[in-house]
């Protein structure tokens, strides 16, 4: 077959057999072509017709050190030349061990000691919420605190329990009603409105420190963590760090917690963790979370939810591949020239392009809120994200937008200064390709 009639035979399959998240089907293929992804070097992707793209969401947030990064193929080959998986349900092996220790390394001595694996960012997050249920009911004094805290607008997985924490209608209105039993606040001003009844009944609180993703990539107000730890520390309550889009370099700093120096009681990861090459999560606790579980068989303290792929070895070998990546290619300290041309090349954007009415960086994270060229906002039906997305394929950008018309560019971190001076170029040329006629 040719590249083209290759390329029409898997779409045809896709349309027949597919089933693509966060994409309405009935339209799927209809107002814009299926692209096929077929390879990956570097920041550049490039689809089954040859055409060559800057991965602008990082393959939906994942990709840190960019793709085909021969460190890590080695290191994922080299592990399934002895085994590609194993059961951690009763048996150990030493790549997890030595992941474990590592990531707890990050963190002060005796803050975050212990590392409990799972899947990806949603199953981290449940694995968080029933730690922190499990042993809320397992400590004494503590037995009322079965609700949780949680953020307007926050998105922290999809699995159920996750899910009935998210405060976006469109994810999750149609599950309200199961899953865990959720408050949500705007800040913490609301926080310290809360009466003491749902306080006395919290076990824990859940947020993304530093900025909120799908709430259009907007940051919290500096200093706002240390102001939630204390109310936490006052409280009784355990503090959820959901670091699954804002860890390992995306906010300048290996998680975005270190920023403002605060730890959690649990910071769930993801995403990064493998460089963005195999599924794979973490959620890292305290010894004090530790100890509630411990008792006799019989006590019924013992925690039992895990996934069959927990602590994968491939996955494993993955992460301490990357963590290596980071360490011998400096990768944070290359980050700050790289974060100041973002800030610089955004005000450009936003002061030179008609179509655009606000940006919101946050080190290597850039949302960018459309408009009409009058400044009047786009309705949700009229969905000027996805067509501005669009827009940008033929200038060699490939992202996505979050809600309707927030367009999102979070490059792989290795991204150069030229090759981000081309992806600005290109939603530059791109919203104004879908809006001058408008």
């Amino acid at each position: 077959m040719t590249p083209q009639e290759q390329t029409s035979h898997w779409i045809a399959q896709d349309l027949a057999h597919c089933w693509h998240p966060f994409n309405p089907q009935s339209i799927w293929g209809q107002e814009s072509e299926i692209l096929m992804i077929e390879q990956g070097e570097g920041v550049w992707l490039t689809d089954s017709l040859g055409r060559k793209y800057i991965d602008g969401n990082s393959s939906i947030w994942v990709n840190i050190h960019g793709h085909s990064h021969p460190r890590l193929i080695d290191a994922m080959k080299a592990q399934l030349d002895k085994i590609a998986h194993s059961s951690f349900l009763g048996f150990g092996h030493g790549l997890a061990s030595e992941l474990a220790a590592r990531l707890v390394s990050y963190f002060p001595e005796n803050t975050l000691t212990r590392v409990f694996f799972s899947d990806d960012g949603s199953t981290a997050l449940e694995s968080a919420l029933k730690l922190a249920f499990q042993s809320s009911i397992q400590t004494p004094g503590k037995e009322r605190r079965r609700r949780f805290i949680a953020f307007s607008n926050c998105y922290h997985g999809d699995t159920m329990g996750a899910a009935s924490l998210g405060g976006v209608g469109t994810f999750f209105e149609k599950f309200r009603g199961f899953g865990m039993e959720v408050s949500h606040v705007r800040s913490m001003d609301d926080l310290r409105a809360l009466d003491e009844e749902t306080c006395a009944q919290t076990c824990g609180i859940v947020i993304e420190p530093i900025i909120q993703g799908v709430n259009r990539m907007t940051p919290w107000p500096e200093g706002m963590l240390r102001e939630l730890r204390d109310w936490c520390d006052s409280r009784g309550i355990l503090l959820i760090f959901d670091e699954v889009m804002t860890g390992f370099g995306r906010t300048g700093h290996l998680f975005a917690c270190m920023k403002e120096g605060i730890i959690p009681d649990f910071l769930c990861c993801a995403k990064g963790l493998t460089g963005g090459y195999t599924p794979m999560a973490a959620v890292l606790t305290t010894e004090t979370v530790y100890n509630a579980f411990l008792g006799a068989p019989t006590e019924g303290k013992t925690f039992y939810y895990g996934h069959s792929f927990t602590a994968h070895p491939i996955g494993c070998a993955a992460a301490m591949a990357s963590l290596d990546i980071f360490e011998q290619e400096r990768t944070l300290e290359q980050l700050p020239p790289k974060i100041r041309l973002i800030d610089e090349l955004s005000q450009q954007l936003l002061h030179t392009n008609p179509f655009i009415s606000a940006v919101r960086a946050t080190g290597m994270i850039l949302g960018i809120d459309l408009c009409r060229e009058n400044g009047s906002p786009f309705t949700p039906e009229e969905r000027a994200g996805e067509k501005a997305c669009v827009a940008m394929r033929p200038h060699g950008l490939l992202t996505r937008p979050v809600v309707h018309d927030t367009v999102v560019l979070m490059p792989p971190l290795c991204i150069t200064e030229d090759e981000l001076r081309l992806a600005f170029n290109a939603l530059d040329a791109g919203i104004r390709d879908a809006f001058t006629s408008c």
